[in-house]
């Protein structure tokens, strides 16, 4: 658990990639665009990321100057458009958010995505969630302090009662912590897989969680121990 005063967490906010959505199949259909095979664009993947450099590096290691705002743009142009719905959600997320919203949470979700993204997000969680805000919206992207400038300013708590759950250490544990925030780290996707043993991911996190249904009793337990 970080240092900073433990005060009651009264609100919870999601990222988005590989938090509540699988990225799986996207990741897919970008190499399929690139027209390299999915299990090697996969692979350069993982290497990028373990190496501690941008995702979007990725897309540089097979076609150099790639542009990966003008891309999604031509794909959507081309009738393939970015793109993810209800089958992509991870299975724990239905269930999780059902909960803490009976526990008397006040929910947000809140990632680095286009205004496209940001509409199928309202279309799938419409009266799921106090607040869909995405860095295209808000003209700031994590892990820049000012994109959680942007939740706390939209979550009608204080900033030390706001829970940040993701997948990266990098983008969401440290720069929500540092906003000071608590946060919780779930382990799946790319990024929590190789970051899960490393001494910021076991450090920094208030929670550290396999599934987003333990988010519920540990929030909880952690209220009720500390007040």
């Amino acid at each position: 658990m970080s240092g900073y005063a433990a005060a009651m967490i009264r609100a919870v906010v999601f990222d988005v990639g590989e938090c509540l959505v699988n990225e799986t199949r996207e990741y897919g259909t970008w190499a399929d665009w690139l027209g390299v095979p999915r299990h090697t664009f996969h692979a350069m993947f993982g290497a990028v990321i373990a190496q501690g450099r941008d995702y979007r590096e990725v897309f540089q290691e097979f076609r150099p100057g790639f542009d990966l705002y003008a891309e999604r743009e031509a794909r959507a142009a081309a009738g393939q458009p970015e793109h993810f719905g209800e089958d992509d959600l991870y299975s724990d997320v239905r269930p999780a958010l059902t909960q803490l919203r009976a526990d008397g949470l006040w929910l947000g979700i809140a990632g680095n995505q286009t205004i496209r993204a940001g509409k199928i997000l309202r279309g799938l969680f419409t009266n799921d969630v106090d607040l869909i805000g995405t860095s295209d919206d808000w003209g700031a992207s994590k892990p820049d302090p000012l994109f959680f400038d942007r939740v706390a300013e939209a979550v009608p708590h204080k900033v030390d009662e706001i829970l940040y759950v993701g997948d990266r250490v990098d983008n969401d544990l440290e720069p929500g912590a540092a906003a000071g925030m608590h946060t919780a780290l779930v382990r799946r996707g790319p990024w929590a897989t190789i970051q899960w043993h490393t001494e910021e991911a076991e450090r920094l996190p208030t929670f550290r969680v396999e599934s987003l249904l333990d988010l519920s009793p540990r929030i909880t337990e952690f209220n009720g121990q500390e007040h």
